[in-house]
């Protein structure tokens, strides 16, 4: 019995797929619309490492469980 595939893919290889690569390019995204407040608030240096080291954090997370996932072969 074969699993449902989609395009020749099957769910687990889609959700894969879009659990790095798609929350990748939405952590692009964020680092894009986070300069773009620091751009039009005129945040300066200072400002926009803050903003940058703040809103950018939650994002440390998932890239380094990816790291670890590639040392550790998991």
């Amino acid at each position: 019995m074969e699993p449902n595939t989609l395009f020749g893919f099957t769910e687990e290889q889609l959700a894969d797929f879009g659990a790095t690569w798609g929350v990748g390019a939405f952590i692009l995204f964020m680092l894009f619309i986070i300069g773009e407040i620091a751009w039009k608030s005129k945040a300066g240096k200072t400002g926009t490492f803050i903003l940058f080291f703040v809103l950018s954090f939650g994002m440390v997370g998932f890239i380094a469980k990816a790291v670890i996932q590639k040392i550790w072969g998991i």
